[in-house]
């Protein structure tokens, strides 16, 4: 029986057993704790992870203030594009908000997994251009809804978020003071209640 990494790859792309024995080799499954820093702003990020279980949380510290962009649940690919591949500083960090089990990816092991399982490079492609349009289809949300959107939205397509993110992470994410959260929420409740 292979890894939870091969049965992820293996439901976008065929690999044969041996090509598979590679994929265990080059990516490990690792466990971090809750509150794990795996990249800090100004490190330049050397590895990229498929997040099997947890919650990662992407955030930048603007003004003194920790500003929330993304969370990556469950079967999401966990990247700093920028700082991995261009070996620039991240201006961001990213953390474990919960225990999580994940598989890591540093750029030499990438580079070997194209070299041995040339479809594997066909799987990253297709990842980052799927990951590109996400981050296009937020920002876009991002920059034409309200508040109350925002979060409505996120209650739609994250649901299982809610319960799982402290309050102050997803006002921050939405672009509000918890303050404001609480009474947007007060404010949806009380609409459904209707």
């Amino acid at each position: 029986m292979f890894s939870e990494v091969v049965q992820l790859i293996r439901e976008v792309i065929e690999i044969s057993d041996e090509q598979a024995k590679i994929v265990e080799d080059c990516i490990p499954i690792k466990n971090f704790g809750k509150g794990t820093i795996l990249l800090k702003e100004g490190q330049i990020s050397k590895e990229s992870y498929q997040n099997l279980s947890g919650l990662v949380r992407k955030y930048y510290i603007i003004d003194g203030n920790e500003v929330t962009t993304n969370f990556y649940e469950e079967g999401s690919s966990i990247a700093s594009f920028t700082s991995l591949h261009q070996k620039t500083p991240a201006k961001h960090y990213l953390e474990c908000i919960e225990d999580c089990k994940l598989a890591v990816l540093n750029k030499e092991k990438e580079l070997e997994l194209i070299k041995k399982v040339p479809q594997y490079e066909t799987l990253c492609r297709t990842s980052v251009e799927e990951e590109l349009g996400k981050q296009d289809d937020s920002l876009a949300s991002y920059l034409i809804s309200s508040p109350e959107q925002r979060y409505l939205s996120l209650l739609k397509e994250k649901p299982k978020l809610i319960n799982r993110v402290p309050l102050y992470y997803l006002a921050s994410y939405i672009g509000v003071k918890p303050e404001s959260l609480s009474r947007i929420r007060k404010r949806i409740m009380n609409n459904t209640s209707k």
